[in-house]
């Protein structure tokens, strides 16, 4: 993850690959990979996307993976000859490598304000922001271990951050659940068993629900923020006016034990 191979003045984004039987495979003795940082939310032009697959074309195996799993956009298979003359032609598109190895891996968030209604926090100025911020922890490892950052704009967590990071920014609210009474009596017309499918549901118990009135009550200091409520009725409930975000740390995602979910400080 960084090291064996590289480009000058970075010391990763270059992962060193080598095939056992270069002799019987020469074609891809050298098939190393590079971890290419993405636009915040992976919003990309047509353009762009052509400028990128151009350059790989010229200078790797054509291969790709959009994205890796820490949200970079991975090009499969580069011989060392190629590494410096694909990093430059890289950068004269406006493109930068990512993290590999003992540093700051490549932050990654979710769409935020750009496409969801949920968003508490603007995840793509954050995430923008953050990247510029480090790079120097991003492209220079120089911690003991690899450290992972993603920013999810309200508790869904679409990137799966809480699992998937040692750092996780998640937008929430620390006012009440704005309520439209009408459309809870709404959706309760409509059919909907409210208090099977969202009340019973509830993981703190801090609603209650009166079919004779077809009235609901939160008691908003008991909320975890699960969002499960509004996401079963988004049109009359949405998260509270009062934005801001959480800081968790310390999950991880080993294969052997499973997801270690992070914990807010």
């Amino acid at each position: 993850h960084g090291g064996i191979v590289g480009v000058r003045g970075y010391g990763g984004g270059v992962i060193g690959r080598y095939s056992d039987l270069p002799q019987e495979f020469p074609a891809v003795a050298e098939f190393h990979t590079f971890r290419v940082n993405h636009p915040s939310g992976w919003f990309y032009t047509t353009e762009k996307l052509r400028q990128l697959c151009d350059v790989w074309d010229r200078h790797g195996s054509q291969l790709t993976n959009l994205h890796g799993s820490t949200g970079d956009i991975i090009l499969l298979g580069a011989p060392t000859a190629e590494l410096q003359p694909c990093f430059d032609d890289l950068a004269g598109i406006e493109f930068d490598l990512g993290g590999s190895g003992s540093d700051m891996r490549t932050p990654s968030c979710c769409v935020g304000p750009a496409r969801c209604e949920y968003a508490c926090i603007d995840t793509l100025d954050l995430l923008y922001d953050l990247t510029l911020t480090y790079q120097d922890q991003l492209h220079r490892p120089m911690f003991p271990y690899k450290s992972k950052l993603k920013i999810a704009g309200c508790p869904n967590d679409c990137v799966a951050s809480v699992a998937r990071s040692d750092i996780a920014i998640v937008g929430t609210w620390r006012d009440q659940i704005r309520m439209d009474a009408a459309e809870v009596a709404a959706y309760a017309a409509a059919g909907l068993d409210i208090q099977a499918e969202v009340v019973s549901l509830c993981p703190t118990k801090c609603m209650q629900w009166d079919a004779t009135t077809a009235t609901l009550a939160i008691d908003n200091a008991e909320c975890n923020r699960c969002m499960h409520c509004i996401n079963v009725m988004p049109k009359a409930l949405r998260p509270g006016r009062e934005r801001g975000a959480t800081l968790m740390v310390g999950g991880k995602a080993p294969i052997v034990h499973g997801a270690l979910l992070s914990w807010v400080i």
